[in-house]
């Protein structure tokens, strides 16, 4: 049994909220350089060249790349021979996400009451997803989402009977209602079957996958590429200002489900997908 203390954990998710915030992953970043150099539109390349030059400079200065630096989402697969010592596990989170957030000068975006609408003054709570795995370690995920694209989030209950096209048509159509509030050049997650809930997870879960890759299975591997090529023939492109590059890419995530019913959730991710992770 291996002991990994809260305020190893609280040190940790502080520096991650700020690095998702301050360091775009390498995916995300190449993505937008490689869309640079195909894109059709002239005001969308010039566009995609200020996004370039916008992450660098907020790594350079240690800035945030996005005002909006979002609500922090936080995954934890915690190894079932890891004991938790000094304190619960959750007040160990949202200790870093507040240090994270007030000492790191990002904005504080969290209400503590839906519709009374105070702010909480330090960007909690965190929203925690726990999964038990193998093994004595802690990987921490921050993935702080900004809500002009959560806001953009669509569930749908399909019939059984839905199609394969009717699945596509989908989540290209939630790309193109969403239009260009996600700010795009986006990123789309999509969680497919399991129960309502558990799909919602699922997109947002996929938004963590690495920019072009695909599913391992080639029948979802070739729904991504399809909806992929259905979403940049919208021409709503970079900003939404028009062009070929309206998302860098999709990503499926299946799960088994009730015979009655097939969830499908789109959660799309910004220009600005981000995560930071460690493993402890």
């Amino acid at each position: 049994m291996r002991e990994i203390t809260c305020a190893e954990i609280a040190q940790t998710v502080a520096a991650l909220c700020v690095e998702a915030n301050t360091h775009l992953p390498e995916d995300v970043k190449t993505a937008i350089c490689r869309s640079g150099q195909t894109e059709a539109s002239p005001v969308g390349k010039a566009i995609l060249r200020d996004l370039e030059e916008n992450f660098q400079f907020a790594a350079e200065k240690g800035l945030p790349i996005c005002q909006d630096t979002g609500m922090a989402v936080v995954f934890l697969e915690l190894g079932q021979d890891v004991h938790i010592t000094g304190g619960l596990l959750e007040d160990a989170v949202n200790e870093g996400v507040a240090r994270g957030y007030v000492e790191g000068k990002l904005r504080l975006s969290v209400v503590r009451d839906p519709l009374r609408r105070v702010n909480t003054d330090d960007n909690t709570p965190a929203i925690l997803h726990l999964r038990l795995v193998e093994g004595d370690t802690l990987r921490i995920t921050i993935a702080p989402k900004g809500f002009g694209s959560e806001n953009m989030t669509k569930l749908k209950m399909f019939h059984p009977s839905a199609t394969s096209e009717d699945i596509v048509a989908f989540i290209a159509d939630c790309v193109s209602q969403a239009g260009s509030n996600p700010c795009p050049p986006v990123l789309v997650g999509v969680g497919l079957g399991g129960t309502s809930e558990l799909a919602a997870l699922l997109a947002k879960r996929a938004l963590l996958s690495p920019v072009g890759t695909r599913s391992a299975d080639p029948f979802y591997a070739a729904l991504e590429e399809t909806a992929l090529q259905r979403i940049n023939d919208l021409g709503i492109g970079p900003q939404g200002l028009g062009g070929s590059t309206t998302a860098l890419g999709v990503r499926i995530l299946p799960y088994p489900t009730h015979i009655a019913g097939l969830p499908c959730a789109v959660n799309i991710g910004c220009h600005v997908t981000r995560h930071a992770e460690r493993l402890l």
